[in-house]
């Protein structure tokens, strides 16, 4: 089958091309910087160099494609945020309906069936339905909680601080976490069974543990046995990523979702939809990748 991946050589697009190239089909991948794409090509796959914003392009790269895979790419420069992430839905919706796609997943997030109130995830609200008014098209919003690759963010307040933490505090059996490598599995497997119908949501997770576990666990890779989850106010929290360097729009942004995790308000509909197969990256697994980062292996 033929396929387009959108999202370049990004953490989930990356191993899904893989996958698909290994199982034999044609991929086509999106991505904005054709060196960036090199390792991708090299396997087989086809370069399409443009943005997500050129709908024309879109529109020419997805035609002839049995599936795609929609993705928001990340942005700094935006003034906001939640805009921008709804924009691009509606473009990619615009350039299905044209080039006549049929099936669709699209990589959303858990807290996506809030409009309001997640922070970036308000925005991919927007994005579920800007795709969610074609007909005749069957589209699956894939809903993976918070990634492990997050927790690398805290190294330097590990290193510099010696804690970890955030303006959220979870208890036992209420955090889910997913490797984006697992997320790729249940995306090539849609993709290439295309056994989804209609607009559908499909929740995902790796693990569900407690922040105290996340600091115990870190903590121990990196041989800081006392190492403790300490909870931010938002006020702290959003002066921290402002101090850490980044931009006003991302700070509050990400500081509002950290407050929807807290009152548990972003999870709320994956617990009533907790996924029956979880991915294999269990958080004993990515405590290993995270000593290396931190140790600068």
């Amino acid at each position: 089958m033929k396929y387009v991946i959108t999202g370049g050589a990004g953490n989930i697009s990356k191993p899904l091309t893989e996958i698909l190239l290994q199982g034999g089909h044609q991929v086509t991948v999106i991505g904005r910087n054709a060196a960036n794409l090199q390792s991708l090509t090299d396997a087989g796959a086809v370069a399409a160099i443009g943005s997500v914003e050129d709908i024309p392009f879109l529109t020419r790269t997805f035609a002839g494609a049995d599936a795609i895979y929609t993705m928001v790419p990340p942005v700094h420069a935006t003034t906001d945020w939640k805009a921008h992430i709804g924009k691009i839905g509606k473009n990619y919706a615009a350039a299905i309906q044209e080039s006549g796609v049929k099936y669709v997943v699209n990589l959303s997030s858990v807290g996506a069936h809030l409009a309001e109130g997640v922070g970036p995830v308000s925005g991919l609200y927007r994005a579920e339905q800007a795709l969610n008014t074609l007909t005749g098209v069957a589209i699956l919003h894939l809903r993976p909680p918070y990634f492990y690759n997050n927790l690398l963010a805290n190294i330097g307040m590990i290193q510099g601080m010696g804690m970890i933490g955030a303006n959220f505090a979870v208890a036992e059996k209420k955090f889910p976490l997913v490797a984006p490598a697992d997320i790729a599995v249940v995306a090539a497997e849609a993709l290439q069974s295309l056994s989804f119908s209609g607009h559908s949501v499909r929740y995902l997770a790796s693990d569900i543990v407690s922040t105290d576990e996340i600091a115990a666990v870190l903590g121990a890779a990196i041989g800081k046995p006392d190492l403790t989850w300490t909870l931010f106010t938002d006020e702290q929290a959003l002066g921290g990523m402002l101090q850490a360097g980044l931009p006003e729009e991302m700070a509050k942004n990400y500081a509002e979702m950290n407050h929807a995790i807290q009152t548990g308000d972003m999870y709320a509909d994956f617990f009533k939809q907790v996924p029956e197969k979880f991915g294999k990256t269990k958080l004993t697994d990515f405590a290993k990748i995270f000593a290396q980062v931190y140790n600068g292996k």
